[in-house]
């Protein structure tokens, strides 16, 4: 009985202990914050789907019926309502290629005419993610759809279907659907702003790089705290096993899909908003892109925030010093597109 009276303090004492040495770990410098969003997201789509499957994490560019349809289970998150924020608005459900996952949902204020459109890009490691995951759009429309924008929020062939390049190709094919069918929708074809987060921010600043990917003219980038802007440098270091799974082994396809490798004085002008609470700084990848467009005398912004790698995403839109320089560049940009 003794014996049995001091178990207990003992217990208390290496739990204490264990609950110590976790807090004082710091979070992982690879990616810390899309690894946190990655999770998020991927709980959020489970309680949305009522899915439990597990994510894939093969390499390679060929996929299984079980995979694909692994890929397909942890979609189908539902889209806001259009109408709810701006009256009169409606929602269309429209493809851009062939693959299941080649959908998007287009936004339209009542009655536009010529109406600028804002791309979005959801995030998601590159491996999960959906074009209405909650909080990626409820904001963003409330900003720009009583402004006359047409919105268009995409999906794209996620690991192991695709890997990154083959992922960015399919945001080029989004915007040539877009910009082909945007008279139809009283849309500019000429106007058109590319806007993604974490591993969708790599992939518009991936396309918006490298001129040979775009086949469309586009106004504008905004770069939603991508750290992936000089992938050769990244896998060259220590890193999470998911890049290995987007951008493979070979130091070729490493180049081929880092946008600071790919930019070139062509390149759709961008805008690089980076989270400064970040292990693995964004910004100093964000300000050593902007300082190799400076050196060939095109000048990037870089727009740091005192926000969390979610929080980027999400808070965009709301009113407040934020929202109003993203939205002052995007205007900056509609405006020379329209001279």
């Amino acid at each position: 009985m003794p014996a049995r009276r001091t178990r207990f303090p003992v217990l208390l004492l290496l739990l204490a202990t264990l609950l110590t040495a976790v807090l004082a770990c710091p979070a992982p410098n690879a990616a810390a914050g899309p690894i946190l969003d990655m999770l998020r997201e991927r709980r959020a789509e489970r309680s949305a789907s009522g899915s439990t499957t597990s994510g894939n994490t093969a390499s390679g560019n060929g996929t299984s019926t079980r995979q694909a349809g692994s890929t397909a289970a942890r979609r189908g998150s539902t889209p806001p309502d259009p109408a709810a924020i701006v009256p009169g608005s409606r929602r269309l459900a429209e493809s851009y290629g062939p693959h299941p996952a080649q959908v998007m949902d287009v936004y339209l204020p009542p009655n536009p005419q010529h109406a600028p459109v804002i791309v979005m890009v959801h995030g998601g490691a590159w491996k999960i993610g959906d074009k209405a995951n909650p909080g990626l759009m409820d904001n963003k429309l409330a900003r720009w759809l009583p402004k006359g924008f047409v919105l268009v929020s995409i999906n794209y062939r996620l690991l192991p279907d695709a890997m990154a390049l083959e992922q960015a190709e399919d945001v080029a094919a989004a915007v040539r659907r877009v910009a082909d069918a945007a008279p139809g929708w009283g849309a500019d074809p000429s106007r058109i702003i590319l806007m993604g987060h974490s591993a969708g921010a790599h992939l518009v600043a991936l396309a918006a790089s490298a001129p040979s990917l775009l086949d469309r003219p586009v106004a504008g980038a905004v770069v939603l705290d991508s750290a992936a802007m000089d992938v050769p440098a990244i896998m060259k270091h220590r890193h999470p096993g998911f890049y290995d799974d987007a951008f493979g082994k070979n130091p070729a396809y490493w180049a081929k899909t880092s946008p600071q490798d790919q930019w070139s004085p062509k390149a759709v002008p961008m805008l690089l908003v980076c989270s400064t609470k970040r292990a693995d700084k964004p910004c100093v990848a964000a300000e050593a892109f902007a300082a190799k467009t400076a050196r060939s005398g095109r000048n990037t912004p870089v727009l740091p925030q005192a926000l969390t790698h979610g929080e980027i995403n999400h808070l965009l839109g709301l009113p407040g010093a934020y929202t109003d320089a993203v939205d002052g560049f995007i205007a900056a940009r509609l405006e020379d597109a329209s001279r």
